[in-house]
C-alpha cells in the first residue's frame, strides 16, 4: 500500500469520525420534525467506490453482467469532466445504507445526511414502497434479496453445463423489458393471474405454473358454488376457452410475469418451441423481482427526491444544521441541485410539497377568517387587511429565538415546549452535565431540542416566510366564496385576533405526511399541479414543430403541463405495453399492445424489443401499435399557414417469428383498444423510444 493510499484512508476514516454526532443529531431532528425513517448505516467511500455502487443502483452486490460495466464507465467519465458529482447514494432497505463520498465538505455530508433522512422516512412509509415491502417481513431486505441473486446467477455463469454468453444474453431479453410489470400491484401471488408474482432465488420452476394454467379456468370454476344459472351467465363458454387458451380476459400489463408462466424455449434443431431449462425460469423469476423491488423508486423520483429536498433545506438552512461558516457552501451546494437543467425532480417536487404546505396553511388562515363577526366573501378585500393578518401569525417570542438566555422563559407545561430537554439544557447551563455528556442540549446549536413538533411547527410556519408573503393575497372572489358554501354558521370568532389565534400551525405539515403516505409521482402531480402553482413557478410545455424543425413554447395552461408531466411519468415515462393475446391466430403466437397515448412508438427499438421477447416466449411474437404518418403535401401545406399537420393515425402489427419481421394491417377492434381518447400532442421523440 502506497503512502499516499494509506494517508487518504486515514483521512475518511477521521472524516467518517467526525460524521457521527452530525448524524446522531440529525436523526434526533429529522424525528422532533415529525419524520419516521428506517435506521440508516452511513459509510465514507472514494470516488471509485462510489461509481461502483452508482453503478450497482446503489448496492455493493449485483449479478454479473456486462451491463454494470456499461454504468460504472459513465458514470467514471461523469465524474472525471465534471458533467455531475455525486454527493450520496442511498437505497431502500431495513437498515437503508447511504454512501457519501470522502471528498464532500463537511457542510455537503451534512446536507446529504439530511437529505438521506428524509428519503429513509420516503422509503418506509410510502405505500408504493409497501406493496414491495409488507410480504411478511420485516422490511424489504433488499441487500439480502439481491445478494442471494447474485450468487445463484453466478452459479449458473459458472456452470460448464450452460455456456455463458447463453446466461448473458437471456439476461438481456429479460433487462430489455424490466419495465413490463404492473408496478401498481404488489409482488405476490400466481404471476399468471395478472396479480404479480411470488419471489425467486429459490431454484422456482415455472413449469408447474404454467401447466396448471394451460389447464384452463374450469376445475376453478367448478368448486365455486353457485348455480349452473349463474356460472353459463358471468362465465360464458367463449370466455371460458379464452383463458384456457392462454388469452386474457383483459389485457395484461405483467409481461414479465406472463412471459414466466407461460413462455418456452425456441429449439433450432427441433424447429419448435420447447420447454425451457430450469435456469432460465429462476433467472428470469430473480430479474422480475428485482424489477418489482425498483419499480416504486422509478414511480416516485419527484415526490421522493422533492421530500427530500424539502426537508433537507428546513434542517440545513431554517433550523441552521449548517454552522456559520458552512453555511455558504451548503448554499452553493443547493443551487447546484435545483439549478440542474431540463426536468429537474428536486425542483418541481420541492415546489409541489411547499405548494401543498402553503395551500393547506392558507385553507385553515380563510376558513378561520370567514368565520368572523361581519366578514363575509363579499366583503373580505375591504374588510381584512392581510398584512395584519400575517403579523398576528408571526411565531410566538417562546418558540421563534430559543437559546440558553431564554430557558428561564420558557414552560414546561407549554405543550410547545420538550420538558426534559428543557430540564437537561437548565441543567447544563448550570453545570449539572458536562458539555460532553450525550445527555447534555446545548440550546444555542441545537436550538430544536427544547421544542416538540408543535413548536418546531410553529417555528417555521410558512405563511410568514418572505418568500410565500404572497400566497394569502393570491385567492380570488370565487375562491372565497366556494370556501365560505362549507363552513357552519354557528363557528364565528368576535375578532380576527381570536380567529388568527385558533389557527393550528402544523396543519401544513400534517398535511404534507398525508400526502407522503399515499402519492406516487402521478397522483401526486395530477392533484396538486394546478394553475396557481404553474403561474407562480413559471411552468410551461413545448412542442416540436415539423414545419419549423425547432421546439417551440405551446402553453402555460396547467391542464397541457399537466398532461405532458403525466406521460412523462406515466409508466416510468416509457411505453405502456401489455399481453393481448397468448394464442394468437390460434397458433400460439404472443400478442402485445402498445397502449398508445398519442405518442407513436420508437419503431426500430420495438423491433429490437421483439426479437428479445422471441427468445423468451419461444414462439412467434407480434406488436400491435399505431403510427402517425404524414403526407409530404401535408406538411408543406400545413408549413405555408404556419400550422402543424395533424398526421393520420394507422394501425399495424409487426409480427417476428425468430428470422424475420412482417408487416399487418391492424383491425378495427384491436385499433379501438389501443387508441388514445384526449392525448392528441407531441412530446419529446427522445423521451419515448422503447
Amino acid at each position: 500500500m502506497s503512502n499516499a493510499y494509506r494517508d487518504e484512508r486515514l483521512l475518511a476514516k477521521r472524516e467518517a469520525t467526525q460524521l457521527s454526532r452530525p448524524v446522531r443529531e440529525a436523526r434526533n431532528l429529522a424525528r422532533k420534525l415529525g419524520l419516521d425513517p428506517y435506521p440508516v448505516n452511513y459509510w465514507v467511500v472514494d470516488h471509485e467506490e462510489m461509481n461502483h455502487l452508482i453503478a450497482y443502483d446503489g448496492f455493493q452486490r449485483r449479478y454479473p453482467h456486462w451491463r454494470w460495466g456499461m454504468k460504472y464507465d459513465r458514470q467514471r467519465k461523469r465524474d472525471q469532466h465534471g458533467l455531475g458529482k455525486a454527493f450520496e447514494i442511498v437505497n431502500n432497505d431495513d437498515p437503508a445504507n447511504a454512501f457519501l463520498q470522502e471528498s464532500n465538505s463537511l457542510a455537503d455530508q451534512k446536507a446529504v445526511i439530511t437529505h438521506v433522512e428524509a428519503h429513509a422516512d420516503f422509503f418506509r412509509n410510502n405505500e408504493w414502497y409497501r406493496l414491495y415491502a409488507d410480504r411478511g417481513e420485516e422490511g424489504p431486505a433488499a441487500a439480502a434479496m439481491l445478494s442471494r441473486h447474485a450468487d445463484a446467477i453466478e452459479e449458473y455463469m459458472e456452470d460448464p453445463e450452460i455456456p455463458r454468453d447463453d446466461v448473458e444474453r437471456f439476461i438481456d431479453a429479460v433487462s430489455c423489458l424490466e419495465d413490463t410489470i404492473d408496478q401498481y400491484r404488489p409482488l405476490s401471488g400466481d404471476p399468471d393471474d395478472g396479480s404479480g408474482g411470488g419471489p425467486s432465488g429459490d431454484g422456482v420452476s415455472g413449469g408447474d405454473e404454467s401447466d396448471g394454467a394451460e389447464d384452463g379456468r374450469r376445475e376453478e370454476f367448478a368448486d365455486l358454488e353457485i348455480s349452473t344459472e349463474v356460472r353459463e351467465a358471468v362465465f360464458d363458454e367463449e370466455w371460458l376457452d379464452a383463458e384456457s387458451e392462454g388469452t386474457p380476459s383483459e389485457p395484461r400489463r405483467d409481461v414479465l410475469g406472463y412471459l414466466l408462466a407461460r413462455g418456452k424455449q425456441y429449439d433450432e434443431d427441433e424447429g419448435k418451441a420447447v420447454e425451457r431449462p430450469e435456469w432460465q425460469t429462476d433467472v428470469l423469476s430473480m430479474l422480475r423481482e428485482e424489477a418489482y423491488y425498483f419499480a416504486p423508486q422509478k414511480m416516485t423520483k419527484v415526490a421522493n427526491e422533492g421530500w427530500a429536498s424539502y426537508w433537507e433545506s428546513l434542517m440545513m438552512a431554517d433550523e441552521q444544521f449548517a454552522g456559520t461558516d458552512e453555511f455558504l457552501t451548503y448554499a452553493d451546494h443547493m443551487s447546484r441541485v435545483l439549478a440542474s437543467p431540463g426536468l429537474n425532480p428536486y425542483k418541481l417536487g420541492r415546489e409541489l410539497w411547499e405548494y401543498v404546505e402553503n395551500r393547506t396553511n392558507r385553507r385553515e388562515v380563510l376558513e378561520r377568517l370567514l368565520r368572523v363577526e361581519g366578514v363575509t366573501w363579499r366583503n373580505f378585500e375591504e374588510t381584512v387587511d392581510l398584512g395584519y393578518v400575517r403579523d398576528l401569525l408571526e411565531p410566538d417570542e417562546t418558540v421563534a429565538n430559543v437559546g440558553f438566555e431564554t430557558l428561564d422563559r420558557l414552560d414546561p407545561d407549554d405543550p410547545r415546549v420538550d420538558a426534559p430537554a428543557l430540564e437537561a439544557a437548565r441543567r447544563t447551563r448550570d453545570g449539572g452535565i458536562s458539555p460532553d455528556d450525550e445527555e447534555a442540549v446545548d440550546a444555542d446549536r441545537y436550538p430544536w431540542k427544547l421544542l416538540t413538533y408543535e413548536g418546531l411547527a410553529e417555528r417555521h410556519y410558512s405563511l410568514v416566510k418572505p418568500h410565500n408573503y404572497g400566497v394569502l393575497e393570491r385567492v380570488s372572489r370565487s375562491q372565497l366564496e366556494r370556501r365560505a358554501r362549507y363552513l357552519f354558521d354557528d363557528e364565528r370568532y368576535g375578532s380576527i385576533e381570536e380567529a388568527i389565534a385558533d389557527v393550528p400551525y402544523s396543519a401544513g405539515w400534517d398535511r404534507l405526511f398525508e400526502v407522503r403516505e399515499s402519492h406516487n409521482d402521478v397522483t401526486f402531480i395530477d392533484e396538486f399541479l394546478t394553475q396557481e402553482f404553474v403561474d407562480e413557478y413559471d411552468y410551461f410545455t413545448y412542442e416540436y414543430s415539423r414545419t419549423a424543425q425547432e421546439y417551440r413554447v405551446a402553453s402555460t395552461d396547467a391542464a397541457d403541463v399537466k398532461k405532458k408531466l403525466l406521460l412523462r411519468f406515466t409508466n416510468f415515462g416509457k411505453p405502456t405495453i401489455a399481453v393481448y393475446d397468448g394464442n394468437f391466430d390460434n397458433a400460439g403466437e404472443l400478442l402485445l399492445g402498445h397502449q398508445y397515448n398519442g405518442v407513436a412508438i420508437d419503431e426500430q427499438q420495438a423491433r429490437a424489443t421483439l426479437e428479445r421477447v422471441f427468445r423468451l416466449w419461444g414462439r412467434p411474437v407480434n406488436l400491435a401499435t399505431i403510427r402517425v404518418e404524414y403526407d409530404d403535401r401535408e406538411i408543406e401545406v400545413a408549413r405555408r399557414r404556419s400550422q402543424e399537420p395533424e398526421g393520420t393515425e394507422v394501425g399495424v402489427r409487426i409480427r417476428y417469428d425468430g428470422d424475420e419481421f412482417e408487416e399487418h394491417e391492424l383491425d378495427d377492434d384491436l385499433f379501438d383498444q389501443l387508441a388514445a381518447n384526449d392525448v392528441d400532442y407531441d412530446t419529446k421523440p427522445d423521451d419515448w423510444l422503447a
